[in-house]
């Protein structure tokens, strides 16, 4: 037999079989003409995957600079402010009230006022957004009311600020008989708040792993032991994101606190919870809408905004240092 050829092996019982050589040389050209499309494949694999990082190069770039025209766009409006607001700035405008049709003087009742209805209106809504997330995120996680709370929640997140203070004119300045006050602007300034405080909280604990939830169970921690000792410690950090946007959001608010707290003029600053108070947003739309002499208080004008936007600020430095020391100390 030819050393070219290869022949089937001939079993040893059962009808003759004839062998069919075939020659060895067919197979080799058989193979040479399977290796071309094989290698044309791998060119096509290696092009789409140049084609992939190149496309995500470029969605790289452009994310990036849509992060940098948000960041121009927000440095430039601080630009603004402090190329307008900052001549306007000195120690008996922010230490005195305003005078003389509120061309002159300062802006301390507005400070004042802002702070206690911010700050009074996180006191409020911070321990009932957290106490609605536990509650959603830990006991009640798929049922048709946890479903139909968080629909709830998310709808009244995108609600305009206005209509919450036509609730609070109708329902705790007329009905509850607040009147216009501290109590009705802080309780409406607390609803307008409570969602986006509710959302953060329930993201914030949904982050935390369940190994620490498995782990405190299996050490014999009951279900309120865990959640106050080990899941609420670990998602606090995430919390205090929510407290941020929270107080940063009713320190702007005007149509929410016009209708329910704020007044035009206060000599001084309020008496008590049921008395009115000026506030930073309000005191800033009346400057610019109202009087005859709104070019004489244009500084004014500049210099409240400045003021304000160094206030919310200031209480969005405090809060991040707050949650970087509990992120260590968890």
């Amino acid at each position: 037999m030819s050393a070219t050829s290869r022949l089937t092996p001939v079993p040893s019982t059962g009808p003759s079989i004839k062998l069919t050589p075939r020659p060895l040389e067919a197979d080799l050209k058989h193979h040479d003409a399977e290796e071309p499309p094989r290698e044309e494949g791998v060119r096509l694999q290696f092009a789409s995957g140049k084609g992939r990082g190149q496309y995500q190069t470029f969605m790289f770039w452009l994310l990036r600079a849509i992060a940098a025209c948000n960041v121009l766009a927000l440095l430039a409006v601080c630009a603004f402010l402090l190329q307008n607001g900052l001549p306007a700035l000195s120690w008996s405008f922010l230490t005195e009230p305003p005078r003389q049709m509120m061309t002159q003087g300062g802006i301390f009742p507005c400070i004042i006022g802002t702070a206690i209805l911010s700050l009074g209106s996180l006191l409020l809504a911070f321990p009932l957004g957290v106490a609605s997330a536990v509650y959603l995120n830990e006991y009640a996680k798929r049922n048709a009311f946890a479903r139909f709370v968080r629909l709830g929640v998310n709808n009244l997140a995108g609600v305009p600020s206005v209509v919450f203070g036509l609730f609070g004119l109708s329902f705790f300045v007329t009905f509850c008989g607040f009147g216009v006050s501290i109590v009705s602007g802080v309780l409406t300034l607390a609803v307008l708040t409570l969602p986006v405080i509710i959302g953060t909280a329930e993201e914030a604990l949904r982050n935390v792993p369940d190994t620490y939830r498995e782990a405190s169970l299996a050490l014999g921690a009951t279900k309120s032991q865990t959640i106050a000792r080990v899941i609420l410690p670990s998602a606090l950090p995430g919390m205090l994101t929510g407290a941020i946007l929270g107080v940063a959001r009713a320190a702007g608010e005007t149509a929410a606190i016009m209708f329910t707290a704020s007044v035009f003029y206060m000599p001084k600053g309020p008496d008590s919870i049921f008395s009115p108070v000026m506030a930073l947003p309000y005191h800033m739309y009346v400057l610019a809408t109202a009087g005859t002499e709104i070019d004489k208080t244009r500084p004014l004008q500049y210099g409240t905004g400045l003021v304000l936007l160094l206030l919310v600020l200031g209480m969005n430095l405090l809060a991040i240092i707050l949650r970087d020391r509990l992120q260590k100390r968890h």
